[in-house]
């Protein structure tokens, strides 16, 4: 997914003169380690995780636990994480996650068991809540004159874009030729390179202005959220209606209301409501979580049948996957050029479609298909039309938005995309899973075979296209900006 939307936390003043911090390159070259770590991770661990299941008995009903579990804590605490690394000091706040991140992945990769590989990833998801708002704060404020900025985004979202393709082989590389526990080891020398390299190039700062934390509103926006995935879980098990998973749901409705009444009386929200009720950056935030939600489907499930179905080493499906990525990068060029000539709703618009449109198409995956004929050509269409709604959204999210909201409208897109990839993860395993039984009961077969399996994917991609479909539909009705409505900011970062 594309992090270069994060902009965590914009400082509320430059803490360089004119002439430039000298060190502020060197400073670029480490945050783009870190980068590079948090981007590989996420694209690593769909690879390893089939090995994994096998190694520690993970079930099909719990598998999504090693997704979710990294992107509750991600997009639960980005917001939280952005305020700390403001007002604790960017620099400090940066290496204590690249410490963090380090740790927990080397906990991950020894895990002995299925609870303890969950609670190591929701660990890591918690220090990248710290790393990822720190990194882009750092590269704001090294880099105050818009040429360069603009040239060290670049860098960035490079590295955003290129790191998915990388984590694609080097994570097949290592399960096929290691083991899947390096998928989360190789994040402990990059770390430690990266912290030791910051001590003398990256520079210190702070924001000014009122010290405060909304603690309650990150705990109840957490806990809800996660009440909500286990509902889809236990669903998977016990049924939709039975009153495990019913119990579950209220409790996820109690804390979601609860932490919406926090916000709006507290003196420093977490989620300021004024971001989020103009139409364009609340419509741009919905799509970013219903778009989250329903691509995820395409990398865990596409994922699983390569390696389970089709038998593809991890390698293999990771090479596999590589035209995603490559098509995503190079389509981000054309968007870009095209943005500020017809404005972002028809880009969007026409993304979502394309998007859903392949993603439909892979419903028609057999056991007996081939890559080459039902899986490539379609994720050329589906990647190709992404980046037309990731490029656009980046400025509908902050329509209009004041200096005081910048940051956290800013870190929001992220948030949306790891909260939508998180439930929508949860709720299509949850589909995945009892479309497989419920095949594999109707021809009375005494444990599923390959074709059950499948069914159970192709189900989640009916599911997944369906709600890039209504991701399209909400561009349609709250979207309204124009191109003469961009601002010179966005014009600027769009065509240089």
């Amino acid at each position: 997914m594309p992090n270069s939307a994060l902009s965590a936390i914009t400082p509320d003043h430059h803490v360089y003169a004119p002439g430039q911090d000298p060190r502020r390159w060197k400073a670029l070259f480490v945050i783009a380690i870190a980068q590079l770590m948090v981007v590989l991770d996420a694209s690593i661990v769909n690879l390893a995780l089939p090995s994994a299941k096998r190694d520690l008995g993970i079930s099909d009903a719990n598998q999504q636990w090693v997704i979710t579990a990294y992107t509750l804590a991600f997009g639960g605490l980005l917001l939280l994480g952005g305020r700390i690394a403001d007002y604790v000091g960017r620099k400090k706040v940066f290496m204590i996650g690249l410490l963090g991140f380090a740790g927990a992945s080397a906990l991950g990769g020894i895990s002995g068991t299925a609870g303890l590989l969950f609670a190591s990833r929701a660990l890591q998801g918690g220090f990248a809540a710290l790393l990822a708002p720190a990194a882009l704060s750092l590269i704001t404020v090294n880099f105050t004159v818009p040429k360069e900025r603009a040239r060290a985004f670049g860098v960035f979202g490079a590295i955003s874009g290129g790191g998915a393709a990388i984590g694609l082989i080097l994570g097949g590389t290592l399960t096929q030729y290691f083991s899947w526990r390096w998928c989360l080891g190789v994040n402990v020398p990059i770390a430690i390179i990266a912290f030791l390299l910051a001590i003398p190039f990256v520079h210190e700062s702070k924001a000014t202005g009122e010290h405060s934390y909304d603690i309650p509103g990150a705990i109840t926006v957490t806990l809800g959220l996660v009440s909500l995935v286990y509902g889809f879980t236990k669903a998977a098990t016990v049924g939709w209606l039975s009153s495990e998973t019913l119990i579950f749901f209220a409790l996820a409705l109690a804390l979601l209301v609860a932490f919406v009444v926090i916000e709006l009386r507290v003196k420093s929200p977490l989620l300021p409501m004024r971001v989020l009720l103009e139409r364009n950056r609340g419509g741009s935030y919905l799509s970013s979580l219903i778009v989250g939600a329903g691509l995820f489907s395409m990398f865990l499930f596409l994922g699983l049948y390569l390696q389970v179905i089709l038998h593809y080493t991890p390698l293999h499906a990771g090479f596999a996957f590589l035209p995603f990525s490559l098509g995503i990068i190079l389509s981000a060029g054309i968007a870009s050029q095209l943005l500020p000539k017809l404005g972002p709703k028809p880009l969007m618009i026409f993304g979502l479609i394309c998007a859903s449109v392949g993603l439909l198409m892979l419903t028609r995956i057999t056991p007996d298909t081939s890559y080459f004929t039902h899986v490539l050509p379609y994720m050329v269409i589906m990647s190709s039309g992404l980046a037309f709604v990731f490029i656009p959204v980046s400025s509908t999210a902050l329509h209009g938005v004041g200096g005081q909201d910048a940051g956290v409208a800013s870190a929001l897109i992220n948030t949306s995309q790891q909260v939508g990839g998180s439930l929508g993860t949860a709720l299509l395993n949850t589909i995945a899973a009892t479309a497989t039984i419920n095949y594999a009961n109707a021809r009375n077969m005494k444990k599923p075979d390959a074709y059950a399996f499948t069914h159970g994917y192709t189900m989640t991609f009916y599911a997944g296209a369906a709600m890039l479909a209504i991701g399209a539909a909400v561009i349609i009705i709250f979207i309204n900006v124009g191109k003469d409505s961009l601002t010179e900011h966005e014009r600027a970062a769009h065509s240089g």
